[in-house]
């Protein structure tokens, strides 16, 4: 098993409570998105970005796959990221719900249900390794990880400034799923966790996309606050992704 890199996801999971704390956004929002305003050949696919229309059926995919797998041994590593994306997933899931309250944009509601699949596919790993779930009993922004309580507390104060600041929360919460994703997947070898945290981490690329469409489009701007410059610029100018649908278990 692998152990380097450990120290950067949860460096990443502690940086994000006080860069969310300290930097202030500023920008106007439009109410609703409308054919009219998007200016582009391919208009139904701008439209299904900027509200997630999307059904990210790869995730219930990998979910159902997870039994078909032979159990390996857990490395401590592999046991906490597990329990860190159970309740990172929530997380996202919870601050998402809170921001459509405020704002009701379908992005945010949409991308929520894809949350909820994205935490249910770490819970079939939780319990096929017989793993105690620290999201059971979940209660709406409530979380056993302290580090992740307070993350929560500073994503919703930010978000609550603004749609504009909203947006920038959940690129924001991308961008540290895909940082985070990427250093755990040199953590594991476990080809059931690796199926799923792949397809976890192609589901933050698709939902990066849509979360920067809507900032350019209430006239905002984002600067990626984990992963490189290049990376960034690799997502958001390639399509939406969408894995393998064919409900098989070939990944």
């Amino acid at each position: 098993m692998k152990t380097t890199k450990k120290s950067q996801v949860m460096t990443g999971v502690l940086g994000i409570i006080f860069l969310t704390l300290s930097l202030s956004f500023a920008g106007c929002s439009k109410d609703e998105v409308s054919t009219a305003d998007l200016t582009s050949e391919n208009v139904d696919e701008k439209v299904a970005t900027i509200n997630y229309t999307y059904d990210d059926v790869f995730m219930d995919v990998a979910c159902n796959c997870v039994d078909s797998m032979p159990v390996e041994a857990l490395s401590q590593a592999e046991t906490d990221a597990l329990l860190l994306m159970r309740e990172e997933e929530m997380l996202a899931h919870d601050v998402y719900i809170g921001l459509y309250s405020l704002y009701t944009k379908p992005v945010f509601l949409n991308i929520s249900k894809s949350e909820t699949a994205h935490s249910n596919a770490v819970k079939a790993l939780l319990d096929k390794y017989q793993l105690i779930d620290p999201a059971a009993n979940h209660v709406t922004g409530v979380f056993s990880n302290p580090t992740l309580q307070s993350l929560y507390t500073a994503l919703i104060t930010q978000g609550s400034a603004s749609l504009l600041d909203g947006l920038i929360v959940g690129a924001t919460i991308e961008d540290l799923d895909i940082y985070d994703l990427e250093n755990l997947l040199t953590l594991v070898d476990n080809e059931d966790i690796t199926i799923v945290f792949n397809n976890l981490d192609r589901g933050s690329r698709n939902h990066l996309r849509s979360f920067y469409a809507n900032i350019l489009y209430n006239q905002g701007t984002y600067v990626p606050q984990y992963i490189s410059q290049e990376e960034f610029d690799s997502i958001i100018g390639s399509p939406h992704e969408t894995g393998n649908a064919s409900g098989t278990c070939i990944y």
